[in-house]
């Protein structure tokens, strides 16, 4: 009892230190120009989807919101590795750091509409998901874990606060951020090395020269995640795929560098460095634990994936790293919609 409410007094200070620090960071001005001829990021703020926690309802419904919240947003904490409330999760990741502020943030895979979306057709899987189980392939890729009971208190409330996103979010065809941010395709492949050059620059002083992240003092989650190594996402996650994890580094990389209306990092560096990132020759990621057949009708997979058979004669190389132009053409020739 003591260790917990010692936890949430630390949580409460960090949270008001994280709010202070917002308020004076900062964007660098003398990119813009750069910028400017990069991401269509020039977006006016009350376009952007916004989300009032503090209506969250205070009854019992309410109560089943607020935890699923809080398992977003400290998911280690509450069913990690050393768990208190269960042992689900494989590493001591949590969902806001690829889905920031507990799914809130724009141009973040924002959840603001994923409860009306689903059940939805998954071409990675081949076949219809329903929510819970596109939860718990988060559970088992990026967090290495094994499946949330579907009865269960931790899934019941990670869908009822989905559902209160939903309900509560008011969004049209003009809000913006409800998806990651485009990036336009350079005539070049992305470049691992000049990825790894940028990341010296922009990355190590969170994540590490080894891509290892930075464990909080207690030992029970990460206040800067690994990007690599045997804790860190593995293959098969969405992030892991080049133009996937570019479009979301763009728009939120380096954190305290980045708005949404000026973005950091051109389209061309994002896509440098995801490529560093996911380079697999450099970097050595978690094992599967059961194999997966993914994209089972290649005609389907995402342009970015790398594992074939193919739909196309480019290469496994070209089909990670670019140029994506050649590949998205000759699709388009084909009547087919690339995705990535």
């Amino acid at each position: 009892m003591k260790k917990r409410y010692q936890y949430m007094v630390w949580l409460l200070m960090l949270m008001v230190l994280a709010d202070v620090a917002q308020l004076f960071t900062s964007c660098n001005e003398d990119r813009a120009a750069t910028l400017s001829n990069s991401s269509p990021a020039l977006i006016s703020a009350d376009s952007l989807v916004t989300i009032d926690t503090l209506k969250i309802p205070n009854d019992k419904f309410g109560q089943a919101v607020g935890y699923g919240r809080q398992l977003m947003l400290h998911t280690a904490y509450y069913i990690g590795p050393e768990g208190i409330n269960g042992h689900y999760t494989g590493n001591k990741m949590n969902c806001t750091n690829c889905h920031r502020d507990a799914g809130t943030h724009p141009y973040a895979f924002n959840l603001v509409t994923v409860f009306r979306n689903y059940p939805q057709y998954r071409a990675r899987e081949g076949r219809i998901l329903s929510l819970a189980e596109r939860i718990n392939n988060c559970v088992m890729r990026p967090n290495l874990g094994k499946p949330l009971p579907l009865d269960g208190k931790e899934m019941i409330s990670i869908m009822s606060y989905l559902k209160w996103l939903s309900d509560s979010s008011h969004v049209d065809s003009h809000t913006k951020g409800l998806k990651n941010m485009e990036i336009a395709f350079p005539d070049t492949a992305a470049s691992s090395d000049n990825g790894e050059r940028l990341y010296a620059v922009n990355c190590t002083r969170c994540h590490g020269t080894t891509g290892e992240g930075q464990m909080r003092f207690d030992n029970v989650t990460y206040t800067y995640p690994p990007l690599w190594g045997a804790e860190a996402y593995r293959q098969g996650s969405s992030m892991h795929r080049v133009v996937k994890l570019a479009e979301w580094l763009v728009a939120n990389m380096p954190y305290d560098k980045v708005a949404h209306n000026k973005p950091y990092l051109t389209d061309a560096e994002a896509l440098d460095l995801a490529a560093f990132i996911n380079d697999d020759k450099k970097h050595p990621r978690p094992a599967e634990k059961v194999k997966e057949i993914q994209y089972p009708h290649y005609e389907e997979k995402a342009i970015d994936y790398d594992k074939g058979p193919f739909n196309d004669a480019f290469s496994k190389t070209q089909h990670k790293y670019g140029p994506y132009k050649p590949i998205a053409a000759y699709w388009k020739s084909k009547g087919l919609k690339p995705t990535y």
